[in-house]
C-alpha cells in the first residue's frame, strides 16, 4: 500500500530543492555518494489506499491526519499507528460510485483544512464531489466526547459548485495568515480541455482560487477581495 512519509527538514519544497542538487553533485562528482546527503526519508505509516493528503491540526497533540480519495481520514498518533477500521471521518457514501470501480479518477475526497482556532473550536472542512460528481465544500465539528472522531451530525455544507465534467476538480484547501479560508478549484474539465473558458471567466467559480471567511453560520466575502464590487463577477 501506499505510505506516509516525514521530512527532517522545516520546508517540504526545500528538501527536494535540495535533494535534486545533491543527485545532480553526485553525478557531476565520482566522490560523492548518497551517504553524504544530509537528508533522509523515513517511513511513519503504510496501507494506505489513494492518501492524498497528510496535515496536522495545529492542536499540540502530534497527531497526523490523512486523507484518502476514497472518501476516509484517519488519525496517525504519535507513532505512526493507526486504525484502518475505525476512520477519523468517512463519507463514502456520499461519492459516486466510479472513485471506487479502481483505475484512474479525479473525482472523491480531495481535500482536508482544520481552522487555525481548531484547539478551541474544534471545526475542519472539506472538499469533496457529491454522487453527481460536483465540488461541495463542508464544514464539520470534531466531536465534543472523542477527539480522534468527527461529529458526522455537525455537517454543514458551505458550498456547491456544478461540475461539468468528470475531471479537474481540484480541491486543495488551506487557511491563510489572513484567517480566511483558499480553496483551489479545477476548470471542470474535458479530457485536458477548457472547452468552457471557465478560467477566464469571472461569473463562474471553476477556474479560480477562492477566497471566504468562514467565521459565520456559513460563509461570507471579504470586502477587500480582488473582484467585489465588479461587474458581472462572483465575489468570491
Amino acid at each position: 500500500g501506499a505510505v506516509i512519509v516525514k521530512k527532517l527538514t522545516a520546508l517540504f519544497v526545500a528538501t527536494l530543492a535540495l535533494l535534486a542538487a545533491s543527485a545532480s553533485f553526485a553525478q557531476d562528482t565520482p566522490e560523492a555518494t548518497a551517504d553524504a546527503s544530509p537528508y533522509r526519508w523515513v517511513t511513519v505509516a503504510g496501507g494506505f489506499n489513494s492518501p492524498l493528503y497528510v496535515t496536522h491540526a495545529g492542536d499540540g497533540s502530534g497527531r497526523l491526519f490523512v486523507a484518502e480519495q476514497d472518501g476516509y481520514v484517519f488519525v496517525l498518533d504519535e507513532n505512526g499507528t493507526y486504525d484502518d477500521f475505525d476512520p477519523f471521518l468517512d463519507i463514502s457514501a456520499l461519492l459516486s460510485q466510479d472513485v471506487f470501480q479502481g483505475g484512474y479518477t479525479e473525482r472523491g475526497l480531495l481535500g482536508l483544512a482544520f481552522h487555525p482556532d481548531f484547539a478551541e473550536n474544534g471545526l475542519f472542512f472539506i472538499n469533496h464531489t457529491d454522487v453527481n460528481g460536483d465540488t461541495i465544500v463542508a464544514r464539520y465539528h470534531v466531536n465534543p466526547d472523542d477527539p480522534n472522531h468527527a461529529d458526522v451530525a455537525s455537517r454543514t455544507e458551505l458550498l456547491k459548485i456544478p461540475q461539468p465534467y468528470y475531471d479537474h476538480n481540484g480541491g486543495v484547501m488551506a487557511f491563510g495568515p489572513d484567517g480566511y479560508l483558499y480553496i483551489g478549484v479545477g476548470d471542470g474539465g474535458s479530457f485536458g480541455d477548457d472547452p468552457g473558458a471557465t478560467a477566464q471567466r469571472l461569473d463562474v467559480l471553476l477556474g479560480k482560487i477562492l477566497r471566504i471567511d468562514i467565521d459565520s453560520e456559513t460563509y461570507t466575502v471579504p470586502e477587500d477581495n480582488p473582484f467585489v464590487g465588479t461587474e458581472g463577477a462572483l465575489p468570491e
